[in-house]
């Protein structure tokens, strides 16, 4: 891209960009949940005491959010194209290690190859605030929901390739368990050709241009602030709460509701019959969300993801049956979709290209590693004050991006209504 480029000219870049990020956020979801579906029976099946079942998948998780900010310093000197490529290329390997492990029955290797997966996972999240960053603010909500809604088809894929390849894992002798990370194997492998082949030009490179045709009026956009600067903002302030808040009411209920219908003896169809619909709330709402969001405003869109959660909150245990919980869980997912799009968007607005991935890839930090301590203490909780008790805390902890939504749409506005929807 030159000096020279016209709006026209951005405009077709940032769609083509955007494609494949939704195309690789498709196919890199499809991995992760073939994946986070066999993880803790992996778990199980490879250690010794059946208490560490656990384990792989929290030090996937923690290694994710650990690696989110590594990602964010990394993708700004690389750019995002390698960044995430990068990524992808971590996550093969890992897959290739957790497979030898299947076969070694070693505990070690697969959390190790789980760990590297984990780091995929952060690196491919990055991916919406690319498609964010090379949009023009009033686009940017629809751009980040569009990458968010690659979870749908991911799930599809991940339906359709999982079985088969698992019995194509079974026919040439291999662990029947090794077939879901065949899959994930492939898909990652298929993504990172997409990204170093399609994301070009580099997102770091087009959104540089596009803030120069979009400045915030209140900085020029070379400048980078100190994160706690930027954090005492309102509106990051209520962007970042409403993501991690949202992570974490979201994983406890969801992480939790499996063992609870099993308390009540529903069968493995009926769970699986709930998680969908969950996962169906997480990513179908993006079809609408990031129109919504540009039409109503940031502050707005989270607020009404606040609402739903609590609603999800109160909904979840009046009742064990299959449908009242698939419809509480569905509510969950819709919650946090919005918390999450909404959230991703407000911060986006709030940073100038200097400060984008440093501050994001912190964002990203944050939410992992809450997401990763509530998945870990979730078991504890159940046991203590059951899923009632989990449901009542998690909407209490809702209220609290509710609050802040309100009081931010309260707040003059930092940037012009040219520019951005408080």
């Amino acid at each position: 891209m030159t000096g020279t480029t016209t709006v026209t000219d951005l405009t077709k870049v940032a769609r083509k960009i955007t494609f494949v990020l939704f195309a690789t956020q498709s196919l890199a979801s499809a991995g992760f949940i073939a994946a986070a579906a066999i993880n803790p029976i992996l778990g199980a099946k490879l250690s010794a005491d059946r208490s560490l079942a656990t384990v792989p998948t929290a030090a996937y998780l923690l290694t994710g959010a650990l690696a989110a900010l590594m990602w964010g310093h990394l993708m700004d000197r690389i750019g995002r194209r390698n960044g995430i490529a990068l990524g992808l290329i971590a996550g093969i390997i890992g897959n290739v290690m957790v497979i030898a492990a299947i076969q070694a029955q070693s505990f070690a290797l697969a959390t190790a190859g789980l760990m590297l997966m984990g780091t995929t996972n952060s690196a491919v999240q990055l991916g919406r605030f690319a498609a964010a960053e090379v949009n023009p603010p009033d686009r940017r909500g629809r751009a980040i929901s569009y990458v968010v809604l690659g979870g749908v088809i991911g799930t599809i894929l991940s339906r359709l390739l999982a079985v088969p390849v698992s019995d194509f894992a079974v026919s040439i002798g291999m662990d029947e368990l090794a077939g879901a990370y065949l899959t994930t194997l492939s898909l990652f492998m298929i993504a990172s050709v997409l990204v170093l082949v399609g994301l070009r030009p580099d997102p770091r490179d087009v959104g540089r241009e596009v803030a120069a045709l979009y400045p915030p009026p209140s900085r020029t956009g070379g400048q980078s602030r100190p994160i706690l600067e930027i954090l005492r903002q309102p509106a990051a302030m209520t962007a970042m709460a409403s993501m991690v808040l949202g992570q974490v009411v979201m994983v406890a209920v969801m992480v939790i509701t499996s063992l609870h219908m099993e308390d009540h003896h529903h069968n493995r169809s009926d769970i699986y019959t709930v998680i969908s619909g969950h996962t169906f709330g997480m990513f179908a709402p993006s079809i609408i969300s990031g129109r919504l969001l540009d039409t109503w405003g940031r502050g707005r869109m989270i607020l009404f993801g606040a609402v739903t959660l609590v609603l999800a909150c109160i909904t979840a245990p009046l009742s064990p049956d299959v449908v009242p919980l698939a419809v509480a869980l569905f509510l969950l997912g819709v919650g946090w979709n919005f918390c999450f799009v909404g959230g991703s968007t407000l911060l986006s607005d709030q940073l100038s290209p200097a400060e984008r991935s440093r501050t994001q890839g912190t964002n990203d930090l944050i939410v992992g590693l809450a997401s990763s301590a509530i998945s870990l203490g979730s078991g504890v909780m159940f046991g203590a004050i059951g899923y009632l008790g989990i449901t009542l805390v998690a909407g209490a902890l809702a209220l609290i991006p509710l609050a802040m939504a309100s009081i931010y749409l309260r707040t003059p506005p930092q940037f012009s209504p040219a520019v951005a929807k408080p």
